[in-house]
């Protein structure tokens, strides 16, 4: 396969997304739970616990949370009872797709094959792309529960560009947490960062960035600017 220079407009043939913090307003809920299930065992969770679970898969963060809380329930029991509450709070309406986002999945779609690369679990990126209509835009969907690896491994992003078809360097990743990035990076994708206000990423985690956008619109910019022609049919 080719291996474009990540700098090259117009080299890349492929683009994958992250979901939390990237696609949808969730990063706080994530941090809202977390808390939640610690302070029900009295314990306190704070701002740097959540840095040190960020892009975890749920297995692992599970197991973290259920040690940091002192809980009885296994690390299954964590993730199930904390996911359960994700899922309320997105038919609740309150996680929304963020700025610009769907017109960036859409147009970008409409250019060449998307994956999403998610340390969210299955069951919650299937319930969110339904709910906002865009399952049928991504060629593929990766949890990095189904990986060996959660970010800041590089597995994840591995997987999807296996299952785009293309080589890591032939794709574009879109990442807002220090933990995603430094996966993207790993698996040698041209990375842009969509950086969080309220999340900032590590600035050792911005040096494998290729480029940082302010919002979603500059970030659906810049993919289009980096893409090949559209794929035929």
């Amino acid at each position: 396969m080719t291996q474009p220079d990540g700098g090259t407009p117009g080299a890349h043939r492929a683009v994958v997304f992250d979901m939390d913090g990237v696609l949808v307003d969730s990063e706080h809920l994530w941090e809202r739970m977390w808390a939640r299930f610690a302070a029900a065992r009295g314990r306190t969770w704070t701002a740097e616990q959540t840095r040190q679970v960020q892009g975890m898969s749920a297995p692992e963060w599970s197991a973290f949370l259920t040690r940091f809380s002192l809980a009885e329930e296994s690390a299954s029991e964590t993730e199930r009872i904390v996911v359960d509450d994700m899922i309320v709070a997105l038919e609740d309406g309150e996680i929304q797709l963020l700025p610009g986002a769907e017109r960036m999945v859409l147009e970008v779609s409409d250019r060449t094959p998307i994956a999403l690369a998610s340390s969210a679990p299955r069951r919650l990126i299937d319930a969110v792309l339904d709910l906002h209509a865009l399952s049928d835009r991504f060629t593929a969907t990766i949890s990095s529960a189904e990986v060996p690896r959660g970010k800041p491994s590089p597995d994840v992003y591995l997987t999807a560009a296996n299952k785009l078809q293309r080589h890591p360097r032939e794709c574009l990743a879109v990442e807002d947490s220090s933990n995603g990035l430094r996966s993207a990076a790993a698996a040698e994708m041209t990375v842009v960062a969509i950086p969080s206000s309220d999340y900032p990423p590590a600035e050792d985690a911005l040096t494998g960035v290729s480029f940082v956008a302010a919002d979603l619109d500059e970030v659906r910019v810049r993919l289009l600017e980096s893409l090949t022609t559209p794929v035929a049919g």
